[in-house]
């Protein structure tokens, strides 16, 4: 137990005076509870368990060794579909995709056909950071996917991904140019470097100093009651080079290698610093989802193109033109694997009834699992929507949710000419086999019972309980 209060005052306050004003906060400087227990999360994007434990076997992940030699290290599932915003959303309001309402990367409006990006707007209901401070904790979070725009909260809070800059991404904003002095971006450039190796490798490496910079800065001022690190490095790396991580004989192996050896530096940093902090405190070290390599990309729109559920209106300008569905389409698909039937009573251009849908749904279950490649099953199991969620927002969910076979990785895109392809890509999202581990020990089944975890730490009631 920490002998006293720590108060939110550093050398960064004589820099920028606004920065000791947090939101909500009458107080010049904040001062942590005298009896709070400290609560680190580490999370590691896209890390596979089963990975995690073939390279720590092979001695190429020293630090992570002694936490996948744990009992307490085992691999969780993540909520559907199997993508980031989903899953750190789940873990960071402690509640599953009906009650937060982010189904995806991106959404469709339902009246314009207007395609949007998903970010923290798109997010319902409180966050666990913004309960945590209202119990009078102190939460310091870095590089938390799917949180900008931040909102004021008595926190400090750095975004990550899909913010492409600090602005709106930070909070207090004084942080924003203490950052931007040290050279911090939000995310590295994937676009160029899912061409080119050697620039990906070098932006990751970059972004993850980047990480360990604000790590660095946020830490030492002790302050915090919880303070959460998000390394996203390891999604961007699989997306691109996953095989490298598995094939022995790979051409980017030895590189990729020296990426993930740094990054275990940087995990050796972090343990060393929760090694260093005083009784009570927990650590919890969480990945959103599984990883594997790609064998191909199945663009279920093309398939229900040529099935003549899709129609559309003009030739897309992008892969992302939602607009280009016409009226005559039945069904049509968003990444990953996500379908929705084009009904009256949902979109402004549908054209099914009720009874015409449940039709629909019912054959589209009994044909997809049948779609093969080379002889290979693609699709593993399609799920109703209405069975896989639940809570005020489901309505939002999509219609029916594939779960494809490892390796085959089902998008929605608009203008593809052939149901399979490569786009770049050699690796790919799994639901199952996500790295999680708890030092008290705690079992969890999604990122959604994670998120509570951390709530029921301090003594919060999950605000829901269950789907």
């Amino acid at each position: 137990m920490r002998k006293g209060g720590s108060t939110f005052c550093s050398k960064f306050l004589r820099r920028a005076p606004r920065f000791s004003r947090l939101a909500n906060d009458p107080a010049p400087c904040y001062t942590a509870p005298m009896h709070s227990s400290r609560l680190v999360f580490l999370g590691l994007d896209g890390l596979p368990w089963s990975l995690a434990g073939t390279l720590c076997a092979q001695g190429l992940l020293p630090n992570l060794s002694a936490i996948v030699g744990s009992p307490h290290c085992k691999a969780i599932s993540a909520e559907l579909p199997e993508l980031s915003p989903v899953n750190w959303t789940s873990m960071f309001t402690a509640s599953p995709p009906g009650h937060h309402g982010v189904f995806g990367f991106t959404h469709m409006d339902p009246q314009t056909y207007e395609l949007r990006f998903t970010d923290f707007t798109h997010v319902h209901g409180p966050t666990i950071f913004e309960r945590l401070a209202e119990a009078g904790l102190f939460p310091k979070v870095v590089n938390m996917p799917n949180l900008a725009p931040v909102r004021p909260m008595r926190a400090m809070l750095v975004a990550g991904f899909p913010a492409h800059s600090l602005e709106g991404a930070v909070h207090p904003p004084a942080l924003a140019g203490i950052l931007a002095d040290h050279g911090y971006t939000v995310e590295a450039d994937t676009v160029r470097g899912a061409a080119d190796p050697v620039f990906l490798l070098e932006e990751l490496h970059r972004s993850l100093a980047c990480r360990e910079k604000a790590l660095d800065l946020l830490w030492p001022d002790m302050s915090w009651d919880l303070f959460f690190l998000v390394l996203t490095e390891t999604d961007r790396l699989g997306h691109f080079l996953f095989p490298a991580l598995t094939e022995p004989f790979h051409p980017w192996r030895t590189e990729a290698l020296r990426f993930m050896a740094a990054w275990d530096r940087l995990v050796g940093r972090v343990l060393d610093l929760y090694d260093a902090l005083p009784e009570p405190k927990r650590l919890v070290i969480m990945a959103d989802h599984g990883f594997t390599s790609l064998v191909q990309e199945v663009d279920l729109n093309a398939w229900l193109r040529e099935a003549g559920l899709l129609r559309l209106s003009r030739v897309p300008a992008s892969e992302w033109d939602t607009d280009a569905i016409g009226p005559g389409t039945k069904a049509f698909a968003l990444d990953p694997g996500r379908i929705y039937l084009h009904t009256k009573e949902r979109f402004a251009r549908g054209n099914l009834t009720r009874p015409e849908a449940e039709g629909l749904a019912r054959e589209l279950i009994r044909a997809l699992p049948a779609l093969t490649w080379q002889g290979r099953r693609v699709v593993r199991s399609v799920l109703r929507g209405s069975d896989l969620y639940g809570g005020p927002l489901a309505h939002l969910a999509p219609d029916l949710v594939l779960i494809p076979e490892a390796g085959f990785d089902l998008k929605g895109k608009f203008g593809r000419q052939g149901v399979f392809g490569h786009f770049g890509r050699q690796g790919m999202h799994t639901a199952d086999d996500v790295f999680f581990f708890d030092s008290m020990g705690e079992d969890a089944r999604t990122p959604t019972d994670v998120g509570r975890l951390i709530l029921e730490h301090y003594g919060l009631p999950a605000s829901i309980l269950g789907n």
